[in-house]
């Protein structure tokens, strides 16, 4: 458990609190100052002696980056592969599997904008299933089960959504699908660098992630996680000379590990970042970053109940970081832009985002508040006083 001494250190290294309380984490956190400067350095440098030439003084470094992620998540460097965001890490698993005319895949009803529409933009159009929620708002796991046939070939899932603070049950998903002999995707995006990931834990077969959300690194940076078992099975839909190589006039050889998902070129500045990032939320601790993140949360939520022109549309047993709301008489945009006159960001989600949800819910669209472990109480209680005055 964070100490006052642990949050002042936290807000000493995050220059940005200093100017904006900022409750948009699942959009994009506010940096540290480490991973900042690290970027900034970098680039300088690159700039003095060249992009090519830094690389090759820096490599060391920046190889780093593979074991600060794969320590992170409980992984193997072989493991991991460093791309630009979240949607090419996830897609480069799914495109990766040998899809045939009938395959099935299962998902739940948070389930992202992105993946959603690449299961129905595949050419060979899989079945989609979708996992019910039980009465507590949870995925329903006996009704999962129900839904495996020998067609099944991929379990697809977002653990946290963008649209609410649910926590899906990804572990028993994931050691269900294992039973099964299943490939399972989890899609981390919004859960990486709030939750304690465990991928041995979790059973995933693949894990894709974002840098800019929750683990506080720069834009434009993310990852993908192949459990080395699995990575033979899977053929990467691009490769360049970094994933594959030429080895004769109608031949080539793709890489044994993950980064045969990768391509050459790539942002240097962004992944050492990325590293920083990634090794700073590791000497936090994950176990203390979800404590606290789920204890600011709570109180949001505790405080919006208290509110007759203010309800909260999280649903589950466990919730984490993300607050989704709506205020009587206001559209999430005024509430946005009013947050925003106050000195507050936060962000919006509607319809487009998680089609599913959002309809099952009755919702057109929700703000949503996002804290982090560095937020503070004090934040928390200047963000309620703001809603409060919002009244219609």
């Amino acid at each position: 458990m964070f100490t006052n001494n642990d949050i002042a250190r936290f807000r000493a290294d995050t220059d940005g609190v200093q100017n904006v309380i900022h409750f948009n984490n699942a959009g994009s956190s506010l940096p540290t100052n480490q991973v900042t400067q690290a970027v900034l350095d970098y680039i300088r440098e690159e700039a003095m002696v060249g992009g090519y030439e830094l690389h090759a003084l820096r490599s060391e470094e920046l190889e780093g980056a593979y074991s600060s992620i794969a320590r992170l998540i409980n992984a193997s460097v072989e493991e991991i592969a460093i791309v630009e965001n979240a949607t090419a890490a996830w897609n480069g698993a799914f495109q990766s599997i040998d899809w045939q005319e009938g395959d099935e895949i299962i998902c739940n009803q948070p389930d992202y904008a992105s993946n959603y529409l690449a299961y129905l933009h595949h050419p060979t159009k899989p079945i989609v299933k979708v996992i019910p929620n039980n009465d507590q708002g949870d995925e329903d796991l006996s009704a999962f089960k129900e839904l495996i046939t020998s067609k099944t070939k991929l379990v697809s899932i977002t653990h946290m959504p963008t649209n609410s603070g649910h926590l899906a049950p990804a572990e028993e998903i994931g050691a269900i699908c294992r039973e099964h002999g299943i490939l399972f995707l989890l899609d981390a995006c919004q859960s990486v660098g709030q939750y304690p990931i465990n991928v041995e834990k979790l059973n995933c077969d693949m894990l894709s992630a974002t840098g800019r959300k929750y683990l506080r690194a720069p834009r434009g940076t993310g990852f993908l996680y192949v459990r080395k078992e699995v990575l033979p099975k899977l053929t990467p839909y691009t490769i360049d000379l970094h994933s594959a190589t030429w080895t004769g006039k109608s031949s080539y050889e793709i890489r044994k590990d993950a980064r045969k998902f990768e391509n050459w070129e790539g942002n240097r500045a962004n992944q050492l970042g990325l590293k920083v990032a990634a090794d700073y939320a590791y000497q936090a601790g994950m176990d203390d970053v979800w404590q606290r993140v789920s204890h600011l949360a709570r109180l949001i939520r505790a405080g919006i109940q208290e509110m007759d022109h203010v309800t909260c549309h999280d649903i589950g047993t466990r919730l984490g970081g993300i607050v989704s709301f709506t205020v009587e008489g206001k559209t999430a945009s005024e509430v946005q832009q009013y947050l925003l006159s106050q000195g507050i960001n936060v962000s919006w989600n509607g319809v487009p985002n998680t089609y599913l949800d959002m309809t099952a819910k009755g919702l057109e669209e929700i703000v949503r508040a996002c804290v982090h472990y560095y937020n503070s109480e004090e934040e928390v209680e200047y963000f309620l006083n703001a809603i409060g005055r919002l009244v219609p």
